[in-house]
Order: structure tokens, then sequence, then C-alpha cells
């Protein structure tokens, strides 16, 4: 019976909601984060992109402020530079030499020209090289020369400097004078310098004729950048209206040819989801018609049997019908156990946390309880295979939904098993690919190899068995297996039973690459 590898002791079973001992439950989902009130405030698209396209436009405009002045200031100055250099050239026509002595005699015309500037004052200076000033301002700054040889005479430079407490701009340069010997000539030194005020009177006028403008555009920029964005978005928004008129039962995917590149993607996303969910829905309302046709039968068989009950004379027949109506109870029991069992897998099988399982442990726990079954229809229930698992043959899984997975596998041998036949749960495992074979063989009817695929939907029955059942058992093994990357398959055992040909369902979890030695 049940001493071919008799399953070793178990301490009581405890309740096992597939959280394991250390893992907290799933989040309140009336808890204040479920709502939303710790989350951070939704974005608006066209804010953002306003803000990233404004904020440099505004950030570089006072730059091109100081940028336009330094350009003015360079513009302003060319043309008195120029005039500077030429009153210059102009005032050394006047530098003399009357006999041994270097005179500067300027005319009355010559000097009203200097004074002639209402905005500028104008200094002057003339001097000789390293002699004492000849005319001029005696506090005018010398050139800075920083060791450096004196340029050849003639030669025109300019610089900034102050005199006088005035900021001014200076031009200056050493004549020759004393004959054609140049060994025998004296350097005179000429500076002409005026103030800055017509230079920044010009480049604020360039400064106003470049920024009043820009006062005027830059308002305009804002609201063509603001009308852009508008246009820009406007197939969002008509994307929205679109979705939003859709009906609630109307999940056909979105067009996508009117929409921009950008929003491809998403819209793509969408309607692979919509894909998703309209299949998900069409399994749903298929589950939901074929739970409501299996239920209805035995629902049918409870009302029939309590109406002949009702009407029955003999107590044979009262007793006959209801009997009856306990094994249509318990059908219908097994349904909605089974169905719930299948809606727990396909709702909240990948939600529920994985751990290490010992599948021995496992297997034991389950032909345990399956005794008492199988002693009622002397079925000889054994399980082979080790004690426990080797730490390199543990499964990653949820113990409760792999429990459910064996049982259902047990319970469908049993059920499909005569009487004093045999039914053996074999579980091998490889500690060097880490695989796990799981294996429940029977020698009942077994199952015609073009019926295997379709023994794995729910609802669907062999034909040709006259065993009660839901038609969900082999479709719960299917999905908990596929939750965990294992792989179903069917086979025949050939048993030698006259008219059975048995059925060995082998689950085979996958493993794990091996560990190369250090």
């Amino acid at each position: 019976m049940f001493g071919r590898s008799a399953p070793r002791a178990s301490p009581p079973p405890t309740k096992d909601d597939g959280l394991g001992a250390d893992e907290t439950p799933p989040d309140d989902p009336y808890s204040p984060m479920s709502f939303g009130l710790f989350q951070r405030e939704q974005r608006s698209l066209f804010g953002e992109i306003l803000d990233w396209m404004l904020t440099p436009l505004l950030l570089l405009w006072p730059l091109s402020l100081v940028l336009t002045w330094f350009v003015a200031q360079g513009i302003a100055s060319k043309p008195f530079d120029r005039a500077l250099e030429f009153n210059l050239q102009a005032l050394t026509q006047f530098v003399v030499m009357r006999g041994d002595v270097i005179q500067f005699d300027l005319t009355a015309q010559a000097r009203d020209l200097l004074r002639a500037d209402d905005t500028d004052t104008v200094y002057y200076q003339v001097k000789l090289g390293s002699g004492p000033l000849i005319s001029g301002e005696l506090e005018f700054p010398a050139p800075p020369l920083d060791g450096l040889p004196l340029p050849a005479p003639g030669t025109v430079l300019l610089r900034d400097d102050v005199v006088r407490g005035d900021d001014v701009r200076v031009a200056y340069t050493w004549i020759s004078r004393g004959g054609l010997d140049p060994e025998g000539a004296q350097l005179v030194l000429m500076q002409v310098a005026e103030t800055r005020g017509k230079r920044s009177q010009l480049a604020t006028e360039i400064i106003k004729g470049v920024m009043v403008p820009q006062f005027v555009i830059l308002p305009l920029a804002v609201l063509l950048v603001w009308l852009a964005l508008v246009h820009g978005i406007r197939p969002l928004s008509e994307l929205e209206q679109r979705i939003r008129a859709r009906k609630s039962d109307d999940l056909s995917p979105i067009e996508d040819k009117v929409i921009p590149q950008e929003v491809a993607p998403l819209v793509s996303s969408i309607n692979d989801l919509l894909t998703r969910l309209t299949g998900s829905l069409t399994t749903q309302k298929r589950f939901l018609a074929d739970a409501a046709h299996q239920l209805k039968t035995p629902l049918a068989g409870l009302r029939m049997q309590a109406d002949m009950a009702l009407q029955a004379q003999k107590p044979e027949d009262v007793r006959n019908s209801l009997q009856q109506i306990t094994k249509a109870a318990v059908r219908a029991t097994h349904t909605v156990n089974q169905l719930l069992a299948l809606a727990r897998v396909e709702t909240t099988g990948r939600a529920l946390p994985m751990v290490p399982v010992d599948m021995a442990d496992v297997i034991t726990d389950v032909v345990e309880a399956s005794v008492p079954r199988a002693l009622e229809k002397r079925i000889d229930l054994g399980y082979e295979g080790p004690s426990r698992v080797p730490a390199d043959c543990m499964l990653e899984g949820n113990r409760t939904l792999l429990g459910e997975m064996v049982q259902n596998l047990v319970d469908n041998a049993i059920n499909y098993t005569p009487s004093g036949g045999m039914v053996t749960v074999r579980l091998l495992t490889d500690r060097f690919s880490g695989v796990v074979v799981l294996q429940v063989e029977d020698n009942g009817p077994g199952i015609p190899e073009g019926e295997r695929h379709m023994v794995l939907q729910p609802f669907y029955r062999a034909l040709g068995t006259n065993v009660d059942g839901s038609g969900l058992g082999l479709a719960i093994v299917q999905e908990i297996a596929q939750q965990h990357g294992a792989v179903v398959e069917m086979e025949d055992t050939h048993s030698g039973r006259a008219g059975a040909r048995g059925l060995r369902v082998v689950v085979r979890f996958p493993g794990h690459p091996p560990v190369e030695p250090h």
C-alpha cells in the first residue's frame, strides 16, 4: 500500500498563507499611500516644455545686453580714435626747431580747434623724451614702456588713462626734431587725451537702437513659443479626446497613423495593453460561462432530487433522493473549490512571494493527506524519492501553490485509477544541474495523445470516462507550472493492465547552471 517509500512523519499541518515566516503581508489597500497622498504632484508637460524653452531665453537676454554693451563700446571708439590720431598728427606740425631750442608754436586757430568740443575736454602735452615740459599739462601721465624700446618716430599709439581724475583716451607718439642726422636729432613726446563723453553717448545710442526693439521682440517671441507649443501638443489633446469618447466596452486598438512620431511608442504600448486586456476579458467571460454551465448541472440535479423527495411516498424513495442530493452537493462543492483555486492561481499567483521550497516535504504532506481516500478506493498510493531535497535542488517558488499543484495531480490520478490500481508519486533531482522532476504515475485509462494538449484547458474532460470531475485539475497544474517556469508533459506508462494504458504526468522544473569549482 503505502510502504514502498514511506514518507517521514511530519508535524501537524499549519495554515500556510503563501507568505512565508519572515515575510510581511501586502500593503494595506486603504493606507494613505494607496490614495496617492504622499505621491508627487502631477507635472504639466506643456508647462515643463515651456519652462525649458523660455528659461534659457530669459537668462540669455541679460547676457546679450552685456555683450552688446561691450561691442557698442568698441564700435563707438573706432571713429573717435581715428579723429584723435588725426588731431595728434596735426599738432605735430606745430613742433618746430628754432636754433637749438624745440618750441611748440600753437596758433590761435589750432587752439580754438582743441577747445571747440563742448562734450569732451582735450588735454595735450609736448615734452622732450626724457627732458623738460615744452607745452601742455604737466601732470599728464607718461606712457607705459615697461622697459621696452621706444617705438619708431611717427608711430601713433593709443591707450586708456586718467588725467585730472577723468577717464580719457590718449593718443601719443614720438617725433624727431633737429636735422637730418638721426644721431643728432632729439625725440619729442607728444600726447593728446580726450575724455570719453562722446564715446559713451554713441555707445548708449547703439544700445538703445539694438535693445529697444528687443523689448518688443521678446514678448512676441514668448507668444510665438506658446502658440507653437499649443499647436504641437494639440495631437495629444485630440488623442485624449478620442480615448475619452470611447465606450467602456470598446477595446479596439487606437489609430496610430495621425499621431506624432514621439507618441507612437506610447500608443503602441497602450494598444498592446488593450490587446492583452481583450484576451484576458475574453478568457474571463469564457471562464464564467463555462463555470455557470458546470454549476448548472449539479444544481439542476439538486432541485430535481429535492422535488422527487417531496413527492416520494415511501421512506426508501426519500432516502434514495437524499443520497443523490448529497452526491450532487459534493460535486458542486468540489467544482466551486476548483473554480476558486483556479481563480486564485490566475489572479494572485504571480504576486505571491517566492521562497526556497523543499519539494520532498511538499509531496509527503500531500501523499499523507491523500492516504484515506486511496484506502477507500483500494488504491496503492506510494512515494518514491528522497526524504529531503539537496540544497542545490531547492525550488524558488510558492509553497502553497506547489502543494495545490501536487494535490491536483494526486487527486486526478486517484479519480481515474480503478479500484485495486496503483498511483506512484516520484521525485527526481539532479544536484549538478539543479533540475527537479515531479512524476505522478497511475495505471488508469490514460489520455489519448491527441487530447493531451486539450486537457490542460479549463473544463475539458477526456471522453470515455465515467468519473465525476470539473475538468479544472490539470488546468490548475498547468497554470502553477507556468508561474514557476516548469513544463508539463504527459506520456503513457504501458502498465500492461487489461484495458488500461496508464498515464504519467511529468512536471519538469528548470535547473540552474553548474557552479565551477574554485
